[in-house]
């Protein structure tokens, strides 16, 4: 009998890593990252998304959903928070992002967890609560019951941060749409021509 992983081997990735259960998308998380598919995310020093998230983390605490290999976590201005906690449901990319904090001396301000950030339960508030392209794994019905959970979790004032591709794209322009029709728009930033965008934003006030 075909087990549960091979039977999800043969659905399209974009299904498995949005819909499928927590332990069959870890699965598939860690096998493409140790398979070095995603080498090339190592170094993103200089990404547009930083000079928000450090702005509204003003040397406080960020949370990043979906943290991947530690880029966020060692790239960011070291001076630009206080306390940084990582989630990502691959292992094999939280190895790297532990390794790369201890190199980095920033053992004392990074914390990393392995989970789905979609039930991943934070025990503290932050200034900022990241999504890079992480986003693009939620289901588009998922998204605002995910922000409306995460924002128990904003200090007064805190600030989500949103990352994602829009150029000809229908989904992360719905994403988009989505995002500034339940939320509070900061800021709404375009940073080239391929539609990088970049949302900070709050939960609409009554």
């Amino acid at each position: 009998m075909m087990s549960i992983v091979q039977r999800a081997i043969r659905l399209p990735y974009n299904l498995i890593l949005r819909h499928a259960p927590s332990n069959i998308k870890r699965y598939f998380w860690d096998r493409e990252f140790a398979s070095g598919k995603w080498n090339f995310i190592d170094n993103t020093a200089n990404d547009c998304v930083y000079p928000y998230v450090e702005k509204y983390a003003a040397s406080g605490s960020i949370l990043d959903l979906g943290c991947g290999p530690g880029n966020t976590a060692n790239e960011l201005a070291i001076n630009a928070y206080r306390i940084y906690v990582g989630v990502d449901i691959s292992e094999v990319a939280l190895e790297k992002a532990r390794k790369r904090t201890q190199q980095n001396g920033r053992a004392d301000k990074n914390r990393f967890f392995q989970s789905d950030f979609l039930s991943y339960v934070p025990t503290q508030k932050f200034e900022v609560i990241l999504l890079r392209e992480s986003i693009y794994h939620v289901g588009l019905g998922q998204i605002k019951p995910t922000f409306d959970r995460y924002s128990q979790h904003l200090s007064d004032g805190g600030v989500f941060v949103v990352k994602l591709w829009t150029e000809d794209r229908y989904r992360p322009t719905a994403i988009v749409r989505l995002i500034e029709t339940e939320f509070d728009i900061l800021e709404h930033g375009q940073h080239d021509q391929d539609g990088l965008t970049v949302l900070v934003f709050r939960p609409r006030r009554s």
